[in-house]
């Protein structure tokens, strides 16, 4: 019996930063962005949205009726939680009137989240075929106007469903993995902005790939030919071509450019959005089949998944009859194309205004903000979530 992900969405709020007018402002060659980074633009996150309402908007385009009462676990991978009690996922069940009789809970390892959770949900179909699992990665990527790390911010949620007999994608349940204790990326628990050793994370993650795919190959005694894709956890393209890079003196001139073509295409969304920590291997996944038409039923993609601090795992997954959806694409790129540019100055703006909650009730300005699911403040030290209808 086949198991992995049948359905997919993703969101991100409403506005954009362009990184050649923040290169600009921050007397910077445009051309380290563009092309140094690889990043064109970056997602620009409203007080208005969090990573819950972020989660049901994206959730939202691929729970139905047909699906909702078979959804007994919901696991929500994030390290920017509202909480340090209670899950986003609770408030996402509720948000999406999903089953009362479901396992919901939060899984937090920097950028690794919701891979183990897509892990935790394979293995769980697998014993209850008849059960779905829903499993998100959605977080918002802060490091602080006028820091190292501005231009890799970003924000946005992934959704999976996660079933048996899967339209999309399937997984055979082996991987490899590693982990070591390394303060490459941490966010201490006061502060909203994120503390990060650049050029030592980016060794870190290129050596976690390497170790990761090494023993990949050794369990299952594949190689870099068997795979028609690569891609990687992103938190700036260029990231994940530096993995990629190190791999492909393994392949056929001929494979070498097929799997770089793939990473182009497994990029495309990630360089308009920017970084969205546990999403962001997932929306490069999106992004590969929207957008690689070379690719066909029965392809094997590599994953590379990576969360500072660290954890990363190698795994691969088998495409499904069902992997294209050009409705699905089309949805994405209007969301993405519809989206309002703001000037450098707004965006610090908004930056600024970023909730860093205190005793006491917050009121937030809604009638901004478009998408169904908002946050619109607190009350009684309560969060408050709004449902358009």
């Amino acid at each position: 019996m086949n198991v992995g992900i049948d359905a997919i969405s993703f969101y991100t709020p409403e506005m954009y930063l362009s990184m050649e007018e923040l290169a600009l402002a921050r007397d910077e060659d445009p051309n380290k962005y563009l092309i140094g980074i690889g990043q064109q633009q970056q997602s620009v996150i409203p007080n208005t949205q969090d990573v819950v309402t972020m989660a049901a908007n994206a959730a939202d385009g691929i729970i139905n009726d047909d699906n909702r009462e078979h959804i007994d676990l919901v696991i929500f991978g994030t390290e920017t939680g509202v909480d340090n009690s209670k899950s986003a996922a609770i408030y996402l069940q509720n948000l999406l009137g999903l089953n009362p009789n479901t396992r919901a809970f939060e899984t937090k390892q920097a950028c690794y989240g919701a891979t183990a959770g897509l892990q935790m949900a394979r293995d769980y179909v697998q014993l209850h075929p008849d059960k779905q699992a829903l499993v998100i990665g959605a977080d918002v990527a802060r490091y602080g106007i006028n820091t190292p790390g501005e231009v890799t911010q970003g924000g946005g949620a992934v959704a999976m469903l996660v079933t048996s007999n899967p339209r999309i994608i399937s997984f055979d349940g082996v991987s490899s993995f590693y982990s070591k204790d390394i303060m490459d990326f941490w966010r201490p628990l006061y502060t909203t902005e994120a503390i990060v050793d650049g050029h030592y994370s980016n060794d870190v993650y290129v050596n976690f790939f390497n170790e990761t795919w090494q023993q990949y190959k050794k369990q299952t005694g594949l190689s870099i030919s068997d795979l028609k894709a690569m891609i990687f956890h992103l938190p700036y393209p260029k990231m994940g071509i530096k993995g990629l890079r190190s791999v492909l003196p393994e392949a056929s001139s001929e494979q070498s450019t097929t799997l770089k073509t793939a990473f182009n295409f497994g990029s495309m969304y990630n360089k308009r959005v920017g970084n969205l920590y546990s999403g962001s291997l997932y929306l490069s996944l999106l992004s590969l089949i929207d957008n690689d038409d070379e690719l066909v039923p029965g392809d094997l993609v590599g994953l590379f998944s990576y969360g500072s601090g660290a954890q990363g795992e190698f795994f691969t997954g088998k495409l499904e009859a069902g992997f294209f959806n050009a409705k699905r694409r089309d949805h994405i790129i209007a969301m993405l194309d519809q989206r309002k540019q703001v000037s450098v100055s707004k965006y610090e703006t908004i930056f600024s205004s970023w909730p860093r909650l205190k005793p006491g009730d917050l009121s937030l300005p809604i009638d901004a903000d478009n998408a169904k699911y908002v946050f619109a403040g607190v009350k009684n030290n309560q969060r408050q979530y709004l449902i358009r209808k």
